[in-house]
């Protein structure tokens, strides 16, 4: 007989996750890339969900910090309403967006100029850096240093904070931020942790989760309602900056009466303030 969890037991850990948007060739609207995670995932497997992940030791500290435009440890913890370690944040979401879609924020320590992956040479050895990053040979601070660069924290924006519920066999507290994808850079699943990826308008992707093509969980359907009215990818990230503090949500689980978990219900829905 398998033995009992306590749910109440289960850590909840720091994550961060970053919508990458872009305009698109017609001007009529912007698209969103999304990755499917692998089925073998022990959380989320097989869902559609922006690249993002856990928060790592190596996302901290001063050093760090000296490689962050235009956002300090102090201003970020302030937005984020934490006593300190807010930037560990936007630099767990830069870092998850090079190891899972091979997107780097970062721009040139000498021109100013966001990193660009169009020549074969550069190529190369940023997609030798990506797998040394998510192996753990590499960080971040290493990287910058040897490359010139900077990470373009100042515009990443906060848009929205979620908390796994109560229930789950893995539990994390997820900051979700907003970003231009960079001109010269294409990102790419990593046939790994994701085994699948796609550009996508937000209504479609909308409407191929409602008719069952692609599997999402709440939070990823909220953040795609949030870019969906924007029909550019400036209105977007505007919209972002405008945020300030977003609400924690904390979605809760109705289960029946075996104990089987049958919905999920949000703040504000019916019956959520009846749940433990």
């Amino acid at each position: 007989m398998s033995k009992a969890v306590d749910h109440s037991l289960v850590p909840i850990r720091p994550a961060a996750t970053v919508m990458l948007v872009r305009d698109t060739a017609e001007q009529d609207g912007i698209e969103v890339f999304m990755l499917r995670r692998t089925l073998q995932a022990a959380f989320a497997g097989g869902m559609y969900v922006f690249p993002g992940g856990r928060l790592d030791d190596v996302d901290h500290g001063p050093a760090m910090e000296a490689m962050c435009d235009d956002l300090s440890d102090l201003q970020a913890s302030e937005l984020l309403q934490i006593e300190q370690g807010g930037l560990a944040y936007w630099v767990a979401a830069i870092r998850e967006c090079f190891e899972e879609a091979g997107v780097l924020l970062a721009r040139s320590a000498h021109t100013g100029h966001e990193i660009r992956f169009d020549e074969a040479d550069v190529i190369d050895r940023f997609s030798a850096a990506r797998h040394l990053v998510h192996d753990g040979h590499l960080d971040l601070i290493e990287l910058c240093q040897r490359e010139g660069l900077r990470l373009m924290t100042d515009v990443i924006f906060y848009t929205a904070h979620w908390v796994t519920p109560m229930g789950e066999t893995r539990r994390f507290d997820t900051r979700f931020f907003l970003a231009r994808a960079p001109h010269a850079q294409e990102p790419l699943h990593d046939d790994s942790e994701t085994i699948a990826s796609l550009w996508v308008r937000p209504t479609v992707a909308l409407e191929r989760e409602r008719a069952g093509e692609l599997m999402m969980l709440p939070p990823t359907i909220a953040c795609l309602k949030f870019l969906e009215p924007h029909a550019q990818a400036d209105h977007a990230l505007a919209a972002a900056a405008a945020v300030g503090v977003p609400p924690r949500i904390l979605p809760k689980v109705r289960s029946n009466e075996p104990g089987r978990p049958i919905q999920v219900v949000l703040p504000g829905e019916a019956g959520y303030d009846d749940l433990p």
